[in-house]
């Protein structure tokens, strides 16, 4: 009662962003529209009393807490709260004239998220009107299919008004690549961008150029990238997930475990952390605590790709192929142009014997993101699982191969079409061949198996240790290995299968153990961010 009503409304707010920076954001969306409350009634009675010219007043009166501010901050607590539509009631209340970019930058990213496109893309447009080197709008238009050059035109004053801006154009050039899906225009634009001084060891753009090997399937020349990136800067987040996803498939699992703890150490409060954690997991066999982990990412960005796909691949490897589906399908939605996205969803249908399904999947992907090596391998690994279409996936992986004699998943499949043909000769120069620029864990396991078939034992136990080195935990170069042993000692083989048994099954009880220890996260329904 001893406060001005101006007063009352200035106390108000910054009760709400007490609350807000708390975290408790539904007390502080009620503190907001109290104070919105306070701020009308205020306006109604300085109409009908004018001010009487008192000094103390003006400055105060001033300084007041800005209602759109106020608005933008309740929009902040609606987003926290996942109720996207109440945040896009309160912004879409305020007149266009007087919308901040920071306002127009919310909205757009609001629609986009809620699918209506047209909204955000006018959103976007406004926020590079007052702001041209607004670059996350920039990547926003070109995320939402709008041209290049468009979206350059937007920014070309400020280009030839401001020095030192001429790599702009090329950057937005380089990003509009990114988003049609032509990774090879993508990688060749920005490596030319970063052979400019200005942006020379610049970390975002390491970022992108680790990111878009990835996705051209180079897994070699991505990490390569994301450890330049990180030694730049020891505090970076973004990316982190697909480099320790990475790291994980390359059986790496120690540096896995440690970037995982680096990453803790500088935030739990983002998603890639998390996925770092459970790929280590997934990667141990640890299902359940990979799929409690991934839930746990989802929850802190339900835009997480990596998470989805993470999860996806829990589940599916759990048998929970059909809710392994939704994630995949969500990940593709929110990345249309990476194929592992697609391959994630192909896997599952063909765990369940879609066949069809998975059949028509692939072809769509050949037909929007082109004849490639890694398109033609997803749609000859679909081929190989229907007899009728065995030669037709033949002609497809020599069409990748001839394109990328390197491409591992590639050499893989048309290893596993030679041995069932039982070439074994072709399939032992194929892999060696691919084996002479690169060293791959999978690849020296199936060129010991194909030196198995010619007798060739020696040469095949040097392939599996190599193998094993590359990877220890990899299972099917291990029981190579000892089925070659076994045959070599015959008279040892029913003391060493006892000694193996007894062996397997303490790994089983650790893994098990693990996975119980887990299964409690689990069933825990609320961490799971996509049900």
């Amino acid at each position: 009662e001893l406060f001005s009503p101006s007063q009352k409304y200035q106390l108000l707010v910054y009760h709400a962003d007490s609350l807000f920076h708390d975290k408790e954001y539904r007390n502080a969306v009620s503190k907001y529209t109290m104070a919105l409350q306070q701020k009308k009634a205020l306006s109604k009675t300085s109409k009908v009393r004018p001010s009487t010219g008192n000094a103390a007043s003006t400055p105060q009166s001033q300084c007041l807490p800005s209602e759109i501010e106020v608005k933008y901050k309740m929009a902040e607590c609606y987003t926290m709260l996942k109720q996207d539509k109440d945040a896009i009631a309160i912004l879409d209340g305020i007149p266009s004239r007087q919308r901040t970019p920071k306002i127009n930058m919310m909205l757009a990213n609001l629609y986009k998220k809620a699918g209506q496109e047209r909204s955000s893309v006018t959103s976007y447009k406004e926020v590079l009107r007052q702001c041209p080197l607004a670059l996350d709008a920039i990547l926003g238009l070109l995320s939402l299919s709008v041209k290049g050059a468009e979206v350059a035109s937007m920014t070309m004053n400020v280009i030839q008004s401001i020095p030192n801006l001429d790599w702009l154009s090329v950057w937005i050039k380089a990003y509009a690549f990114v988003h049609t899906g032509d990774n090879t225009r993508a990688i060749n634009t920005i490596c030319s961008l970063e052979k400019k001084s200005l942006l020379r060891d610049n970390v975002d753009l390491l970022g992108s150029l680790a990111d878009l090997y990835f996705r051209a399937g180079d897994n070699k020349n991505s990490i390569l990238k994301f450890e330049q990136a990180q030694m730049l800067d020891p505090y970076l987040i973004k990316g982190m997930d697909v480099y320790g996803y990475l790291l994980a498939r390359e059986g790496r699992l120690e540096d896995v475990e440690n970037l995982g703890c680096r990453l803790f150490n500088i935030s739990d409060q983002h998603a890639e952390p998390w996925v770092v954690s459970g790929c280590h997991s997934f990667y141990s066999k640890r299902y359940s605590r990979a799929l409690y982990l991934g839930a746990k990412a989802i929850q802190l960005n339900s835009n997480s790709v990596q998470a989805l796909l993470l999860k996806g691949a829990a589940l599916r490897n759990m048998g929970r192929v059909q809710e392994a589906i939704i994630h995949f399908r969500e990940a593709i939605r929110l990345a249309p142009c990476r194929l592992d996205c697609y391959e994630g969803l192909i896997e599952c249908y063909l765990a369940s014997n879609s066949i069809r399904e998975a059949m028509v999947m692939a072809n769509n992907v050949y037909k929007t993101l082109g004849a490639n090596a890694q398109t033609l391998t997803l749609l000859a690994t679909v081929c190989l699982e229907d007899p009728v279409t065995q030669e037709k996936a033949k002609t497809l992986l020599d069409k990748a191969l001839t394109q990328r004699p390197d491409y591992i998943k590639a050499v893989v499949k048309k290893a596993e079409l030679l041995s069932r043909e039982q070439k074994y000769e072709d399939g032992i120069a194929l892999l060696r061949n691919a084996l002479a620029n690169q060293s791959d864990c999978v690849l020296h396991r199936i060129l010991g198996d194909f030196l198995v078939a010619v007798n060739e034992y020696q040469e095949a136990m040097d392939q599996y240790s190599i193998a094993l080195s590359l990877d220890p935990n990899d299972q099917k170069s291990l029981e190579g290995m000892q089925k070659m042993e076994k045959e070599e000692s015959p008279t040892d083989a029913t003391q060493e299968e006892d000694v193996d048994d007894m062996e397997g099954s303490g790994e089983e009880g650790d893994l098990e153990g693990s996975d119980s220890e887990a299964a409690q996260w689990a069933d825990q329904e609320q961490w799971f961010g996509m049900q």
